[in-house]
Parts: C-alpha cells; structure tokens; sequence
C-alpha cells in the first residue's frame, strides 16, 4: 500500500510532455514577457456549456497567473454570486482590471446554461463574430462541450480548451502530443482516471464497482468508462452499469436520474465511482448516497475531494490550482507572443491529494487503513450539510 500512495498521491506537481527542436526555441522567457498586439490589446473571448464550480476555480487560477507573469494589476478577487457562476467574474475582469496588454471581452461571454438550443446558438453567434466581425484573438473555451463547438477548422482564432475532463476520447483533440488544429490546445492528463481507480482499488479491494452515467459520447467521456473497463480487466474486479440523464436542461430531472441509478446498483455493488454529470451536485449528494449508506457501499469521487466533505467515502482529485493556473498563463502568454497552439505542450499532471470521510467510512463499516489514514491530507471526521442556498 505504502508504494501505491508514493507513486500516485505524491505526484509530482507539473510534468510536461517533451519539448525538442523549434518547440523548444518557443519555449524560451521572452513568450513569457508581457507584450501588445502591435500596439494594440489583445482581445479575450470566453465560451461554456454551462456553469459548473471547477471553471470558476480555474479561471481564477488562470488570472492569478497572468498576475503572476505582469499581463494584469495584481488586485483581489470579487465575491462571486455562487460557487458555480462565471459572470461575475468576467464582468469584473471586463471593467475594473487594469492591463496594458489584455481586454476581457465584455460582450465576448458566452454560456448556454447546458441548454443544447442555447449551446448551437452560442456556436453559431462566435463563429460568426471570429470570422467575420475578427474582434477577437484568443478565445477562452471552458468544458468539454465548449472545447468540442471550437475544435473544429469553421474558424482559425487560437482557442485554449480548459477544464475538459479527456479531451482526447471526447474527441476535442487528437492526441496528447497533438491538438490537430493548429489554432487549438487542450490541456491533457491521460492517465487522471486511471489513476484515480487504480488507487480506489488497492484501498478497498472491492469485486464489483457501480459506475452511472449518460450513454452519449460525451456523458462516456465524463465518465471515464473505457479507463474503468480496462482498469476492471486488467485488476478483475467486475463493473454494472446504470444509464442516467446528463444533457437534460432540466437538472432535477439528471438529478433525479442519477439518484434512481444508486438505489438500482447499490443491493449489488460494494463499491461506487461518482462520475462527472449534471446531476451529481452537492445538494444532491445526500439522496444519491442514502441508498449506498444502506447497503454499505464504499463510494469515490471522480470530481472533486470536495464531495468528500458531503459524505463521499474517498476522493484523490487534482486540488492544486495555482500550478494548473500558471500552466495555463505561460501556455496563453505563449500564444498571444506567437507560440502556435498545435506545438505547445498539453500534457499537465497536477499534484493530487487523497481525502476521507471518517463518518463515511464507519457508515459502509470500512476500516481505513492505517497507512492510508496517514498519508491523507484532507481528513472529515463527520459528514457535513450543504446549503442549498448556494444551488
């Protein structure tokens, strides 16, 4: 177990794919200095699916390292209206930060509300402005369904994909070491999921895991199925099903879905991978794991360890966000000093933590090893309320 821990909780806190022959030149300090576009502000765009909190975790680690490199005023952070909501930070980027450099796009902010009608709209509405009203240089697209409306060669305006859960299998890019287009970048960890199961696994040593999600290619992207299929193979462990809601506008509705699927797995499963979908949300973690806590069922968060404070057994997610904030500054920096997209790096493998839910575990009558217990560094002695004012 100790060699488990060592090999994937303790990662290293950034590793990058190889840089060799004009890449490397690209790579240099001076991409990094902070410059105009020919005497003019390079102009920022953003696009999401819809709100979702790891965005705004990550856009604000984003601006903490254009801060960091001097592309913006160092300033403190607004409060945002909720945990989930964008706006309001965008707005504040588009009229209260100072640079000499960078305009954040006032009207340039776009988010369908995961509403697929909205989302084609929004599609249509940037590729219009990107090529004929040409306002814009570099475009910010948060989330697998924002990654996959600009991975596409209808525009040519460089576009970071940012937040995706694998971009490769969703089809936003081609390859870790190639996005496909040269305008696009997608930052990519291969082996999170994997990583993630293998390491639930050595912990609880379960024979059937319950896995929920939306059978769409998207909703399989999320959920990381062909990582936990292999990963199934390869330990022998076995893996049942359940088929949820996910691009539903109605998020009750994936909600509901997702609670209807624990309470069908839970009598035959010993343990559960909570998935990244729509209807996995903090107030709805309660319902989900009432029928799991019933039947003892050991549960992990794909997500967040955030999800463990709710009542989630495990979770070992990446949590350090000012890394993953700088790599995105140098790699938008980068661009904008006239790095192509295509050649810089996008494999990013962030330092990740281990958390458990003490209340959790004696609730499924799972003793937490000791070696476990130690390496932790985020401990729950007891499952906490959410506040459904914040959703």
């Amino acid at each position: 177990m100790l060699k488990v821990l060592s090999t994937l909780v303790f990662i290293s806190a950034a590793i990058f794919a190889p840089v060799c022959g004009s890449q490397a030149g690209q790579m240099g300090k001076d991409l990094l200095a902070p410059a105009t576009n020919q005497g003019k502000k390079w102009r920022i765009g953003y696009v999401q699916g819809g709100p979702y909190q790891e965005y705004q975790l990550v856009m604000k680690a984003l601006v903490d390292g254009l801060m960091e490199l001097g592309w913006i005023e160092k300033r403190s952070f607004p409060q945002p209206l909720d945990e989930q909501e964008t706006q309001t930070f965008w707005s504040w980027l588009a009229t209260e930060v100072r640079s000499d450099y960078l305009i954040f796009v006032p009207d340039a902010y776009w988010s369908a509300g995961w509403d697929e009608e909205a989302r084609e709209r929004n599609k249509q509405l940037i590729l219009d402005r990107l090529n004929h009203k040409k306002d814009i240089d570099l475009m910010l697209a948060f989330g697998t369904k924002a990654g996959l409306d600009m991975a596409n060669n209808l525009h040519s305006v460089p576009t970071m994909a940012l937040s995706c859960s694998d971009p490769i299998r969703s089809g936003i890019i081609k390859s870790a070491g190639d996005s496909g287009y040269d305008h696009l970048h997608a930052k990519v960890d291969p082996k999170r999921y994997e990583r993630q199961l293998r390491l639930f696994h050595e912990i609880v040593k379960f024979k059937k895991l319950g896995i929920a999600y939306e059978d769409t290619p998207t909703g399989r992207s999320y959920a990381a199925i062909e990582d936990a299929r292999r990963v199934a193979a390869e330990l022998g462990f076995e893996i049942l099903e359940c088929q949820t809601l996910d691009e539903d506008k109605n998020v009750r509705e994936c909600e509901d879905s997702v609670v209807e699927c624990c309470r069908r797995l839970a009598p035959h499963v010993d343990a559960f991978y909570i998935t990244l979908q729509n209807g996995v949300t903090p107030r709805n973690l309660s319902r989900m794991l009432e029928p799991l806590f019933k039947y003892k069922v050991i549960t992990f968060s794909q997500r967040s360890t955030k999800d463990v404070k709710y009542g989630v057994t495990l979770s070992l997610a990446p949590e350090n966000y000012k890394e993953l904030g700088r790599f995105y500054a140098r790699t938008m920096v980068r661009i904008l000093n006239g790095a192509k997209p295509r050649e810089l790096p996008q494999v990013f493998e962030n330092t990740q933590q281990i958390a458990i839910n003490v209340e959790a575990a004696k609730r499924t009558r799972f003793q937490i090893p000791l070696d476990v217990l130690a390496g932790a560094q985020e401990i729950y002695e007891h499952i906490e309320n959410v506040d459904d004012a914040n959703y």
